[in-house]
């Protein structure tokens, strides 16, 4: 193998930089050349590819978003987007694959691999949903942007006494609402993997005010249900002041904490070195602690279990 390609799919989670100069230099490293794919397989299907130097992934490491951009591509769902896109590859003169990206991107990357193009994933998502992965890239960083919303969401429903909704993203899994509830005292959260009664959470309010409490957090992913619905909801069960904060793509932004920016390089490497041993349909991840590559159908075929000992934990300690 003497040339090999990175791309950047699906949303955008901060950490993707760091894989994709690792995957840059990594490779240079080992006598490779590296092609960047622009625009993810939008820019595939276009030959948005350009050769890159270890200079052109320099100063990134600490930006969030990609370099290399990313886009919706209906085009490559078909067999004709698909082909053009090897074509494209093929005339590059790309040998090999690495995505970076969450469930979508690696159905995108077996496709390829399907047709000849040996695709490595790399997880990037800040919803940490991707199976057999520990943690996934821009987890970490968004955990901690929420995280800091609540503290200083926190000092105003003090200030007012009234109970806040904050509404964080994660349609289908609940560990950046499970975590940030956790870490930021939450009396209440509310995840996709576990369904809510309105009844309790009550309960919980008002046992808070016995003792005293003039304030409450309330965390809700954006799977389970909007957070203007569960405030007005609450307020007119409970008969309290409400107010809602819905972080939207704020969650997705800034620079990566120190874990992406490691996260990032170690995955990236990792696939550069999996790919150059001839590997093709691997994922990369983090389990236990060491980055491990396993077969990428695991992503797609098996389902992201969240740490309900988390959820059982919060729940004891916010009575």
């Amino acid at each position: 193998m003497k040339r090999i390609g990175v791309l950047t799919s699906g949303g955008d989670a901060p950490g993707m930089n760091a894989a994709i100069r690792a995957v840059v230099r990594k490779g240079i490293y080992h006598e490779l050349e590296v092609a960047g794919v622009y625009s993810g397989y939008q820019g595939l299907i276009e030959g948005k590819i350009e050769k890159l130097e270890a200079g052109d992934v320099g100063d990134i490491i600490q930006r969030g978003g990609t370099k290399l951009y990313s886009a919706r591509c209906p085009e490559f769902k078909t067999s004709e987007g698909r082909e053009k896109a090897v074509r494209n590859l093929k005339e590059h003169g790309i040998e090999g694959l690495v995505v970076i990206g969450g469930d979508g991107s690696y159905r995108g990357a077996m496709e390829l691999t399907k047709l000849g193009i040996p695709c490595i994933g790399v997880p990037g998502t800040i919803d940490n949903d991707i199976p057999g992965t520990d943690y996934t890239l821009g987890f970490d960083t968004a955990l901690n942007t929420v995280i800091e919303a609540i503290d200083k969401i926190r000092d105003t429903a003090t200030s007012h006494e009234r109970t806040f909704v904050v509404e964080v993203m994660g349609r289908d899994a609940g560990d950046l609402a499970l975590w940030a509830g956790l870490a930021g005292g939450a009396e209440s959260i509310l995840i996709p993997e576990e369904p809510y009664q309105l009844d309790d959470m009550i309960a919980r309010l008002e046992k808070g005010k016995k003792r005293g409490k003039k304030h409450s957090i309330i965390i809700v992913a954006e799977g389970v249900t909007d957070g203007n619905t569960l405030a007005r909801e609450i307020a007119d069960k409970a008969g309290v002041e409400t107010r809602v904060s819905v972080l939207g793509h704020i969650q997705r932004g800034g620079s990566p904490t120190a874990r992406d920016r490691v996260l990032g390089s170690l995955f990236g490497a990792r696939a550069v070195e999996v790919l150059m041993a001839g590997g093709k349909g691997r994922a990369i991840g983090m389990r236990n602690h060491q980055v491990v590559d396993y077969d990428m159908t695991q992503a797609f075929t098996e389902s992201h279990e969240t740490d309900m000992s988390l959820y059982t934990l919060s729940k004891e300690l916010s009575i």
